[in-house]
Order: C-alpha cells, then sequence, then structure tokens
C-alpha cells in the first residue's frame, strides 16, 4: 500500500477521473452534463499517438450520444467487415456487419488514435469538464477500500493533492488503482504480446472494402491490418510472449522478419515502407481481481485487457463510461445506493468481456479457424458471431441461443479433430 499522500490545502471536486482516454472523457462529458464538477487528470498532452484504431458498430450509439459522429466522420475511414485470412485454408471469410441480427448499425470508423482521443477530450472539456494534460496520479491515499484523496505531479516536477467524492480510475494499460492495491496479475487463460508500428504505401482494398479490418492467422498468432484514413496502415502481431522473448535482432528487423512469417501481410507490405517506431509490448493480457471500492471504480482496460483481435478495446471502454457515468451520478444523488450500483456495475461489465473473451481464448484453436473460414448460418450461428464482432453486447439482441450453437459445434469438431475423425482443415 502506498504511504499515504499529503492532504494541505487539497484541491476539491465531485469526480476526479484519472486517464483522459475514451473512458476518462467520455465519463468525465457525461457527468459534467448532469451538472457535476468533474476533473480529468491525464499524464499526456492530446494529441498523443496510441494503438488501437479500429472501432465497433455499437460503439455508435455511444458517440452519436456524445455528439461527435460528425467529428469522427472527418476523421475516420468507414468499416464495414472484419476480415479473417487464413493461410491454412488458402482463403478469407468476410464478416459483414450489416448481415448481423440487428442491422441498425453496419458500419464502424478506423482511426488514428491520436485524433479519436483528442477529439473526445476536447468534447469533455467543451461540456464543462475541467482537463488537466501533463499531469500523472502517482500516488493516493487508501484506507479500508476507500480513497481518501490522490496526488498528481506535472513534468515540472510541481505536485496537486485533490479530493473527491468519487473516483474513475481510466489510467488504461497503466493500471493504477490495480498497482497500487496489487490486485493486477497476468491473465491466466490468456498470454499474449505485441509487436506493431505503421506504414505507408500498403496494398490496401478497395471501394467499399477499403476500410475492412483484416486478420491474418500464422503459426506464431495472427496479425492485424487496419488501414486509416490518411493512407497509413496500422501492422501489428500478437504472439505469445515466447516468441517475442526468443528476440536476437534489433525490433525494427524483428517486426519485418515476423512479417515475412504471414505471406498475406507480406504481400500487401511489399511495397510498403515504415512510418513510425517499432514498439514490441509483452504481458499484454491481464486482468484485475478487484474493480470497484467505496468511492472508485476502474473502467476500461484500467481494469483488465485480453488481445485486440476483436476491436474490443475502445468499446469496452465507452460502454463501461456510460456505465460508470450512471452508476457515479446516482450515488452522488444518494450514497446509500453505493453497493447495489457498483455490484451491477462490475456485472454488466463482465458480461461483455465474458463473451469476448471466449471467443479470444480459442481465437487461434483450429476448430475456430475451420468455423471462421466455412461459416454457416444454422441456427443463426453465423449473424450472432458477426453481432460479436460488431460489439452488440449489451443490448436486447437474442444472442444466447445462438451463440450456444456454436459454442456446441466447435467443442463437437474440437473433440474430432482431437481424435482424427475429421481433419483441422476443410477447404
Amino acid at each position: 500500500m502506498a504511504a499515504p499522500t499529503a492532504t494541505l490545502n487539497p484541491r476539491h471536486c465531485d469526480v476526479l477521473i484519472m486517464g483522459g482516454g475514451p473512458a476518462g472523457a467520455a465519463a468525465g462529458a457525461l457527468l459534467a452534463e448532469r451538472g457535476w464538477h468533474a476533473v480529468i487528470l491525464d499524464k499526456d498532452h492530446h494529441p498523443r499517438f496510441h494503438i488501437g484504431e479500429s472501432l465497433l458498430p455499437l460503439s455508435m450509439p455511444y458517440l452519436e450520444r456524445l455528439g461527435v459522429c460528425e467529428a469522427v466522420e472527418r476523421i475516420g475511414l468507414r468499416k464495414y467487415a472484419a476480415e479473417f485470412h487464413s493461410v491454412y485454408h488458402g482463403k478469407s471469410a468476410t464478416f459483414n456487419f450489416g448481415e448481423a441480427l440487428k442491422r441498425d448499425y453496419p458500419y464502424a470508423y478506423e482511426v488514428r488514435r491520436s485524433e479519436f482521443d483528442h477529439l473526445l477530450l476536447r468534447n469533455a472539456a467543451a461540456k464543462g469538464t475541467e482537463v488537466h494534460e501533463g499531469w500523472r496520479v502517482d500516488r493516493a491515499e487508501v484506507d479500508g477500500g476507500e480513497i481518501r484523496s490522490v496526488s498528481a505531479v506535472d513534468e515540472n516536477g510541481q505536485r496537486e493533492n485533490w479530493q473527491a467524492r468519487f473516483y474513475i480510475d481510466a489510467t488504461g494499460r497503466d493500471t493504477f488503482m490495480a498497482d497500487l492495491l496489487g490486485v493486477k496479475e497476468r491473465n491466466p487463460r490468456h498470454r499474449s504480446a505485441a509487436l506493431y508500428a505503421h506504414f505507408t504505401g500498403a496494398q490496401r482494398n478497395t471501394g467499399r472494402d477499403e476500410g475492412n479490418i483484416c486478420i491474418y492467422w500464422f503459426d506464431h498468432g495472427w496479425f492485424w491490418m487496419i488501414p486509416l484514413k490518411d493512407g497509413a496502415m496500422s501492422v501489428g502481431a500478437v504472439c505469445k510472449p515466447e516468441y517475442l522473448k526468443n528476440r536476437e535482432v534489433p525490433v525494427e528487423q524483428f517486426l519485418h522478419d515476423t512479417i515475412a512469417l504471414c505471406p498475406g501481410v507480406a504481400k500487401r507490405l511489399k511495397e510498403a515502407n515504415l512510418a513510425s517506431e517499432v514498439t514490441a509490448t509483452g504481458n499484454y493480457s491481464y486482468q484485475s481481481r478487484r474493480m470497484t471500492g467505496r468511492n472508485f471504480l476502474m473502467a476500461g482496460d484500467a481494469y483488465a485487457f485480453i488481445d485486440p483481435v476483436f476491436s474490443s478495446g475502445v468499446h469496452l471502454a465507452l460502454n463501461s463510461a456510460f456505465l460508470a457515468a450512471d452508476m457515479v451520478d446516482g450515488i452522488l444523488h444518494d450514497p446509500a445506493t453505493a453497493p447495489r450500483r457498483l455490484r451491477a456495475f462490475e456485472s454488466q461489465i463482465h458480461k461483455g468481456l465474458g463473451v469476448f473473451s471466449w471467443f479470444i481464448y480459442r481465437i487461434t484453436s483450429p476448430a475456430v479457424r475451420d468455423l471462421f473460414m466455412n461459416p454457416e448460418n444454422l441456427f443463426r450461428v453465423r449473424e450472432a458471431v458477426t453481432s460479436v464482432l460488431a460489439g452488440d453486447l449489451f443490448r436486447d439482441t437474442p444472442l444466447r441461443w445462438p451463440l450456444s450453437t456454436f459454442r456446441v459445434i466447435y467443442y463437437i469438431k474440437s473433440l474430432l479433430i482431437r481424435w482424427g475423425v475429421v481433419p483441422a482443415i476443410s477447404r
């Protein structure tokens, strides 16, 4: 536990939000709209680079509610589908969002996160949120599951203390509260590491398919290729950590060597040039044993991150921000309801993580690869999988039985593959 921070002349607010990414900015905007004094402290100055450029169609209602759709349209490239490419099958499969169980949100956007996150933070400030950039929260006084105060420092070493009625940890992969409380741990069900960069001159899809996110399986994991509106291409490989640990060359060369192992990606990058630094991230998947306290919660990646294969990061961040804003508003009006509201918040977050996680834990398995490459719509299974890819997890969409059917088919196929009754690849 961190040593108590000094509370001499602390600054006060209703809600202190640590982190100004999508979760923090959205929560700040919603709470300010409701008349609360919300403050965001962000360690960075925006715009700043961030990975995770692919949005999901069911994030569109959140963006509509925030009033930023027109601005996102200006900076984003429309994304109508997700493509999965298998070198093992020699073909690809496209899941068009307009063919989901519900078809009211048939597209999303590919965005530069520097632009998108900056847009959301400016929107929060415009709605009345007090925003402080360049301030890193690095200390907190926690007593009996309750935050008493937090302390932040700027680039010049100036320090300020803050006290709030409620605190939201939206620090993303910095996981401030999880680290402070010692509750962050590697995901026991899924271990992965990532290697990524931006390229120019990559081969792109044409027409309506230009904005599709493309997933490529290869022997060490999978690649993403995300086209951006300005012509750049975000390219990343998600692999087992052991693969990255075996690196004996500079990280830039290692990325090029890894690309060479995936023919589909290598072909599209044959004439491309590296346009950013190459970043390698280990221990990519994690979760926390705790999500809330008496007067705080962890939103988005501050609580857990599994794998970016379903582009779920921003979507789950926005969902948690909207749930948090409703919950915090209720708690500030009626503190006695806090335990009930916090339990409901955790239940909703776990619901979304649970659906995404089931697929993510199995996404590189032969059975899932084969089912994705040969998608049948028996009992509307394909439409349900498309709905998951679109992020449609928090409405009354009838996913239960189609997804249960998919899981039964998966388990049967996995057993038949294991017993050698059927091949792992159906062309």
